[in-house]
This record gives structure tokens, C-alpha cells and sequence, in this order.
């Protein structure tokens, strides 16, 4: 079921880059609006490869100079590159055989069969491309390097759970693996990063995308201060249904695990 889940925008402010006449050079300020950190520690990429299990189609958001390209390529994967910057897909194109299409990833069709999409994202967008990759129907993973925060907000990894975790949950998996340092990267940028592993599930969690939903949207609302007061005068059944889940009443939503979730889910949805 194809929805828009994501929510919000992390992007990281990278350290100023400057010339020996003190001020930037059109590089500069191309790398800066692009959100352009490229991924230089050979490791890193090794941890990505391994992460993502690279088969089959892959598409890549924002391939840069292509480390992670090449090493996709070089683990059998049928790569696809998407690059918006034309200098960088020039030099691509004139240093490999892959795939290398200027464009802005986000704008694309999916594919129609079964893809897995493995990128070191410009964080600036790393929200709408999570998104697309949320809304894709054959999207099997989504394997991203992303800023640490984000990562570890998405993953439940503060000990708290977002709207979008919670209302993908049913299909997808979030699981954060390991840190990258801010080091691995040129230019430099303020923060660390992570790799996101999104993986869609054999088979949902839940029997109707709209029901669940809406049961999330309500409970993310705000209403009443806690899950229990904003979901009590809209559903039958609510104090059964909580106890089964083992949510207390006075339970703020950010801290009710997905999984939680879909026994509530359950529970409301049998008793009317």
C-alpha cells in the first residue's frame, strides 16, 4: 500500500569551506546548496555493501564521486546512479560503464519490479527521499547514510517512537546499524552520521492501510495530552484494548512501542 508517511526535515549544517582569498569558489557554493558531503573512508563504504545485501536492482540517490556506486557494482548489484549535479555525472560517465542518469532521484518513476534503493542521501532532503521511498509499491529496502539524529529518531533509538515509524510500522522495518563518523566524510560536515535500514515486511501487520491510519493520525493528534484521551471518545473498547497491549492510561504517545501499536489495533478493530 503505497502512502505518504514521511514527516519533517533533518539536514546538517556543513562547515565553511574556504579559499585562500577568503571567500567561496562556485564549488563551494555548488556543494553547499546540493548538500554535497562525499563518502571517503573505504570502511564506511564496506559497512553500507554490507548493510544493504546489495541484489538485483539498485537504485542509488545522489551517487557524487561514486564510492558507494562502484562498490554496489562490485558486489553484483545492477546499479543505477541518479547524480543532479552534471559535473559529477560527467566525470561518473567517463570513468565507469554504469548507469549514470543526471536528475533529481525524487522525481522519478519507481520501477515496476522489485527494487532496493542504497544511498549516501543529501541530508537536507533526506525527508522526501524517505518518503519516496515509503510511497514506492516494489520497493524491497532502503539501505541510507543519513544524519545520526535522524537515524536514531526513526529507529526508536531515543527510547521514543515518530509518526512515521509508527504509521509505516505495519509494513516496513526501521533498524539503525552503525555509526559513521563525520570523518569518513569531505567536506566535512557538523554532525555524525548513521545507516538507516528500511525493510518492507513479508507480509503487513495490519488488515486495512486506512483504519490503521487513521487510528495513528488520531493518536498523534495531541488531543487530551495522552494516547489514552485522545483515542477514549472515538473508539468502543479502549480501556480492554489498552490493557492488552500493556499501554497505560497515562501513556504520552512518543513512548508507545509500534508494536504496541498493532495489538491495539487489533484489539479495537475486534471489538467494533
Amino acid at each position: 500500500m503505497a502512502q505518504n508517511f514521511a514527516h519533517g526535515n533533518y539536514s546538517h549544517t556543513q562547515k565553511k569551506a574556504k579559499n585562500s582569498g577568503g571567500g567561496r569558489t562556485p564549488r563551494d557554493r555548488a556543494r553547499r546548496e546540493l548538500s554535497q558531503n562525499f563518502l571517503v573512508d573505504r570502511h564506511a563504504v564496506e559497512l553500507m555493501v554490507k548493510a544493504a545485501r546489495p541484489r538485483g536492482l539498485v537504485l542509488e540517490p545522489g551517487a557524487g564521486e561514486g564510492a558507494l556506486t562502484m562498490a554496489l557494482a562490485e558486489a553484483g548489484a545492477d546499479v543505477v546512479g541518479y547524480e543532479i549535479d552534471p559535473l559529477l555525472v560527467a566525470k561518473l560517465r567517463a570513468r565507469s560503464k554504469l548507469k549514470i542518469i543526471k536528475g533529481d532521484f525524487t522525481g522519478i518513476r519507481p520501477p515496476d519490479e522489485p527494487f532496493a534503493v542504497v544511498g549516501n542521501i543529501p541530508y537536507s532532503i533526506t525527508s522526501k527521499i524517505v518518503q519516496w521511498c515509503l510511497a514506492a509499491p516494489e520497493l524491497t529496502s532502503a539501505t541510507l547514510l543519513t544524519q545520526l539524529e535522524y537515524a536514531r529518531k526513526r529507529s526508536g533509538d531515543f527510547g521514543r517512537w515518530s509518526l512515521v515509524t509508527v504509521e509505516s510500522w505495519p509494513w516496513f522495518t526501521w533498524e539503525m546499524l552503525d555509526h559513521v563518523s563525520r570523518e569518513s566524510f569531505r567536506p566535512v560536515p557538523s554532525v555524525d552520521s548513521a545507516i538507516l535500514r528500511i525493510e518492507r515486511r513479508p507480509e503487513p501487520l495490519v488488515d486495512d492501510g486506512v483504519a490503521w491510519q487513521e487510528l495513528v493520525e488520531l493518536g498523534f493528534s495531541g488531543v487530551g495530552g495522552s494516547l489514552y484521551a485522545s483515542l477514549g471518545p472515538h473508539y468502543g473498547g479502549v480501556d480492554a484494548a489498552f490493557e492488552r497491549a500493556g499501554i497505560a492510561r497515562d501513556a504520552v504517545v512518543a513512548f508507545v512501542h509500534p508494536d504496541q501499536w498493532v495489538t491495539l489495533y487489533d484489539s479495537l478493530r475486534r471489538s467494533g
